[in-house]
């Protein structure tokens, strides 16, 4: 080999080297304070809150228009059986578990864009024509529009972490997760604290789904204008910020090609990937069983009306939005400074959104009269306690496989949202009396040991580590590696036969 020969091999070789670190992540440049990747997470937060204030100024909205002299009597008033109002309230979840486990399949198909886009305009359109179809065809017309928005935003959380996915380099990855996610706590809030006040106004009950609409159209237009898949498909990203977001992505990952093969055996089988499932499953239950029957146990034990007061309503997913950020701190601080790993964080956080709901379930079930202001404190502390779950757990999805966030979240999603349906079942097969403090401390146990078990799984079992599935070859490289493995003799036999003389 020549001199000149030589020499260009060692600078192809540091070239080399330069890039692997620059795909590995060591020597990324740092991108702009604030760019394209964090309008992204606004839209997904501003998303978030839209779609949520849709679903939960129900609650308000039924008493309105069922009792209008505590709002505007000018408006016209429903006779609803409880029964009825009972379908109205569930009529939305029967649409939302049909559509969780396709949503992350449409999304890697049909793109984020267009898959989470449509399911807002369809959500706010139906909240827009809600008022003329209840007064046309009464509560059943209320049912069915309720269902068809739980079919369209049903999608719309595995999009959000595919997106994320997406967008979001793996050292912002917490922060920007756990913001996006904040929608649902101020989304909840905003609907209990304006949707009274909405009621009561000009517009009366009608209004609280005009103004819900009205959020939703503006989310559509900017989302319209400003959304985008990946980096590599708008025109308002910077060069440097979208070096930054690719350097920076796993190497396995592709962010432009939408249809990858899914490994769906290699998914389900997959212990890390089983492990978050368990875990999904028992935060749902647990916080199912805090958020929907505390009430009821304040009530008929220690003679508390929390229902009624829109301050202790909201009082829990105030303290849990003010949490939410509380941990995105937490989260940079411990991992920044090598604190913690990724591994230790998840696995932290995790254990601080179950075992404190633990204990305060079953703290909770030996309050009384006398300390009815610490039972209302305990359930504020344990719901904000609960928000380190994004953190903790449904950003693992991402870690795991950026390829298939969105399928692991539509995955995880389906059974995790039957346990909210098996949750009430159980407390009204225990509960027979609703003043019976030993039936109600039963129930509690039961859901605290599912909390503590559920998580445990997750810490002994869940993984921070990019699975060998989310190659996007991984399943040509699978089947190259049985037919490598195969003897010649397990081929037909014609192959080997000796031709007859």
């Amino acid at each position: 080999m020549s001199e000149g020969e030589s020499k260009v091999s060692k600078f192809s070789l540091k070239f080399r080297e330069c890039s692997l670190n620059l795909n590995s992540g060591f020597h990324v440049l740092p991108g702009p304070l604030l760019g394209m990747r964090h309008i992204q997470t606004f839209l997904l937060f501003f998303g978030i809150v839209a779609i949520y204030i849709s679903r939960v100024n129900i609650g308000v909205a039924v008493v309105a228009m069922t009792n209008a002299a505590t709002t505007n009597p000018e408006f016209l008033e429903f006779d609803w059986s409880k029964k009825e109002i009972a379908y109205i309230f569930s009529s939305f979840y029967w649409g939302y578990f049909v559509t969780q486990f396709p949503g992350g399949a449409l999304c890697k198909y049909l793109g984020v864009k267009n898959t989470i886009g449509w399911a807002i305009f369809i959500s706010t359109v139906l909240s827009a024509i809600t008022p003329y179809c209840v007064l046309w065809k009464g509560w059943q017309a209320f049912c069915l529009i309720r269902c068809i928005q739980g079919l369209a935003q049903g999608v719309i959380f595995p999009c959000v972490l595919q997106h994320l996915a997406k967008w979001s380099p793996a050292k912002e990855r917490n922060r920007l997760g756990a913001f996006s996610f904040t929608g649902l706590e101020c989304g909840t809030v905003l609907a209990l604290a304006l949707s009274g006040v909405i009621a009561k106004g000009p517009l009366g009950w009608p209004g609280i789904s005009y103004v819900s609409a009205a959020i939703g159209f503006v989310w559509c237009l900017l989302w319209l204008v400003f959304g985008a898949n990946s980096a590599g498909e708008t025109r308002f990203i910077s060069k440097a910020e979208r070096n930054f977001i690719d350097s920076s992505r796993d190497a396995s990952s592709n962010s432009n090609k939408k249809n990858i093969p899914i490994p769906w055996k290699a998914i389900v089988t997959s212990g890390p990937f089983l492990a978050l499932v368990v875990v999904r499953c028992a935060q749902l239950y647990g916080i199912s069983t805090l958020q929907t029957q505390i009430p009821s146990y304040l009530h008929g034990i220690l003679k508390m009306e929390i229902k009624s007061n829109a301050l202790y309503s909201a009082m829990p997913f105030l303290a849990s939005w003010f949490t939410s950020f509380v941990y995105m701190f937490l989260g940079d601080v411990l991992q920044g400074r090598g604190i913690l790993s990724l591994t230790a964080l998840r696995r932290t956080f995790s254990s601080l959104s179950s075992w404190i709901p633990a204990l305060g379930l079953i703290a909770i079930g030996f309050m009384n009269e006398q300390t009815r202001s610490w039972a209302l404190a305990i359930m504020t502390l344990s719901v904000a306690a609960n928000s380190g779950k994004i953190i903790g757990i449904a950003l693992n999805n991402i870690d795991l496989s950026p390829n298939h966030a969105g399928l692991l979240m539509s995955l995880s999603n389906t059974p995790a949202c039957f346990m909210s349906v098996i949750a009430p079942l159980v407390v009204g097969f225990i509960v027979t009396d609703g003043s019976s403090r030993l039936q109600w401390q039963i129930v509690f146990a039961i859901a605290a040991v599912i909390f503590f078990f559920g998580n445990l799984v997750y810490i002994i079992w869940g993984s921070t580590d990019t699975q060998p599935w989310n190659d996007e070859d991984f399943l040509a490289k699978d089947s190259a590696a049985k037919v490598t493995k195969g003897s010649p003799l397990e081929l037909p036999d014609i192959a080997y036969k000796k031709p007859k003389v």
